[in-house]
């Protein structure tokens, strides 16, 4: 990019003609082009600026080769979408707040800007201004001693309850349009006084009034962060108190009388226990005017190929997270999101798969469809909204194959998965599996319910793969045949088998098989991995990470879907010297471990990347069939995850890795 940042607005709001009021006291930026679905909108903001400011519609300026950089400031519900179209034009961006009304769709904005090296930054302007920089500056200096609490407001009144901010179906309420900023502030302060850039709250509570229209006219949340700082934030559309800041600490106080919109009264007070006040003023001049600010802010960030520091793309995610949480906790979500919404995807484009994706596929016996040789397991999203994004990010990288259970969630996450699925319209594409029939529900007759049960939540009429959850001894395994079969004759299942399982049982379902003319075990999904388990962490879960149990597999050739396969995070932080968790410390610890552990960082170094991806090379590179499952919270976990398939070991190197040279 030139040292002359050509700027184009998306949406010619009352925001938008701020932004272009300051842009030319910034270092770098001019308008070159306005962009709207109004052309007379963007025409009137176009003539208000210059006789060289070009118009169209939002992909025409998108298209444009003279735009280097747009800022969006149009409705909150339409923000991913623009920016992620910037995005793909390889633009940059600088969006209004909120980047996206939740969390899914934010983390999916992050992830385009991460992958395409494009700078898109949230447009919380307070946090380029000196009078932010000096307040975090104090806090992190000790200048009030241990901090202990932050109180942080933004509230306004609006005389008639109409319009944007009254309309659930664009994302209306106090929480979306202001409640960030005390968040993203009181964020900032607790990492300050830790010496980080930012602090997620390990608690929240929250109260609120819903207004008539269904958004959050008024509403309060107190944080709670493992520093044992506590934040007390409010909001409001509904009732107009002081818009301030006050951060407390163990020898004083600090406090800005305009935090927010850095307009007239800017004053730091900085008190200390025994001396007199301190009052920093930064008053508006041509240096500090804080949209101009944060368009050099971009421009800097777009020079150093990163993001701003001032409020990178991971502090933007972790704000949304807050806000989703606030908003929960006052049971409101938008109809837009509703677990039994149509959720298009965040960009509004078709899902595709790319084809630069690195998937690996392996085959199944008698199931007829490649089978991706990473299975993503649905039992971590908390949302419609975080599942499709997560969720449309394993199909687009080739991903087919999704793990689910009549167990997790209590039926929540198999209910996702299938409103995902429907949304989309690619059951055939996908390889499903189900699984029930666990303890102390373990019998012929509970199998054949929840099947039934799953099926139903997940609106689809089979299962791909059907796994038991659990064995029960007490049970003839060809009792499980049987039924199992008769589900398979019906149409209901394709293929069949258990998760932690012994090979005997196995051995012993597959027997009564063959002698009665049917059909026996396709699968099993057990703990295996590079980690030899001593132990497992549930009750009546089986591992097959011991020498008899490979064996088995290798002359057995039964293709096998393990879970844990990275053993719950010993190769990316379990340490000697640490032995806090305490189920890491009996499932994994041992003096072999660590020395695969060791082996697998010293690979992993030659190699480029993490120990985490050798651990899930080791698994893939084994003599029989796997499909390891994974259960990401996030893009980029999965991202992280999935750099295991570009390893390719060989038998020295995994012989290596598990200690057998």
């Amino acid at each position: 990019m030139d040292t002359a940042v050509r700027w184009a607005v998306l949406g010619p709001g009352a925001i938008a003609r701020r932004f272009v009021s300051q842009l030319p006291a910034s270092r770098s930026g001019r308008l070159v082009a306005v962009g709207s679905s109004d052309p007379a909108r963007a025409q009137a903001l176009a003539t208000e600026t210059g006789p060289d400011v070009r118009t169209g519609t939002y992909d025409e300026v998108l298209a444009d080769p003279e735009v280097d950089a747009v800022y969006v400031s149009t409705v909150h519900t339409t923000h991913a979408r623009l920016a992620l179209a910037a995005v793909r034009a390889g633009k940059h961006v600088l969006v209004e707040k909120p980047l996206a009304p939740n969390a899914g769709s934010v983390m999916a904005v992050v992830d385009a800007a991460r992958t395409a090296g494009v700078t898109v930054v949230e447009a919380y302007m307070y946090r380029f201004h000196p009078q932010t920089r000096k307040l975090l500056q104090l806090v992190a200096e000790g200048a009030i001693g241990d901090v202990t609490h932050v109180d942080a407001s933004f509230a306004f009144s609006t005389s008639s309850p109409t319009g944007r901010l009254f309309d659930p179906e664009l994302a209306g309420g106090g929480i979306l349009d202001v409640g960030g900023y005390p968040v993203s502030m009181a964020r900032a302060i607790a990492g300050a006084a830790t010496g980080r850039p930012f602090a997620e709250p390990t608690e929240l509570t929250a109260a609120g009034t819903l207004g008539d229209t269904g958004v959050d006219e008024w509403a309060t949340a107190t944080l709670t962060f493992a520093s044992g700082l506590t934040a007390t934030v409010r909001c409001g559309v509904r009732l107009a108190e002081p818009e301030t800041v006050t951060v407390h600490g163990s020898k004083g106080s600090i406090s800005l009388a305009d935090p927010w919109t850095i307009r007239e009264n800017t004053a730091l007070t900085l008190t200390v226990v025994g001396q007199e006040p301190q009052v920093l003023d930064f008053a508006p001049s041509q240096e500090n005017r804080p949209y101009a600010l944060e368009a050099d802010a971009l421009a800097d960030a777009v020079a150093a190929g990163g993001d701003a520091p001032q409020n990178s793309l991971e502090d933007s995610l972790g704000t949304a997270v807050v806000l989703d949480r606030w908003r929960a906790a006052l049971g409101l979500r938008f109809p837009f999101e509703a677990d039994t919404a149509d959720i298009p995807t965040v960009s509004g484009l078709p899902l595709t798969v790319d084809p630069a994706n690195v998937m690996q596929y392996g085959t199944i016996e008698g199931l007829g469809k490649r089978v991706s040789r990473l299975v993503m397991g649905c039992d971590n999203q908390p949302d419609l909204a975080h599942a499709s994004a997560i969720f449309d990010h394993f199909f687009t990288a080739g991903g087919n194959t999704f793990d689910t259970a009549w167990l997790y969630g209590k039926g929540k996450y198999e209910k996702l998965f299938g409103q995902w699925v429907a949304n989309r319209g690619i059951r055939e594409d996908l390889v499903v599996i189900v699984k029930g029939c666990h303890t102390p529900h373990n019998d012929p007759e509970s199998l054949s319910r929840q099947l039934l049960e799953s099926l139903e939540r997940q609106q689809h009429g089979y299962a791909d793969i059907y796994m038991m959850h659990r064995d029960n001894p007490d049970v003839p395994a060809g009792e499980f045949v049987d039924v199992l079969n008769e589900h398979v004759d019906a149409g209901r299942i394709t293929v069949f088998g258990g998760s932690n399982w012994s090979p005997q049982r196995v051995d012993e379902a597959d027997a009564y098989a063959k002698a009665n003319g049917k059909r026996g075990f396709s699968v099993l999904s057990n703990h295996f991995g590079l980690a030899e388990a001593y132990d497992v962490p549930w009750a009546g879960c089986l591992h097959v990470t011991d020498a008899d149990s490979k064996e088995w597999l290798r002359r057995k050739q039964i293709p096998l879907l393990p879970w844990s396969s990275q053993a719950r995070g010993f190769f990316a932080r379990a340490d000697e010297a640490d032995r806090s968790d305490a189920e890491l410390v009996r499932c994994y610890y041992s003096d072999e471990n660590f020395e695969r552990k060791r082996r697998a960082e010293q690979l992993g170094a030659e190699l480029g990347v993490p120990a985490t991806a050798v651990a899930l090379a080791f698994v893939l590179a084994q003599p029989f069939p796997t499909f390891p499952l994974f259960g990401p919270r996030t893009i980029a976990e999965a991202r992280s995850s999935m750099t295991g398939l570009t390893v390719s070991l060989d038998e020295r190197q995994v012989a290596w890795l598990d200690l057998q040279d």
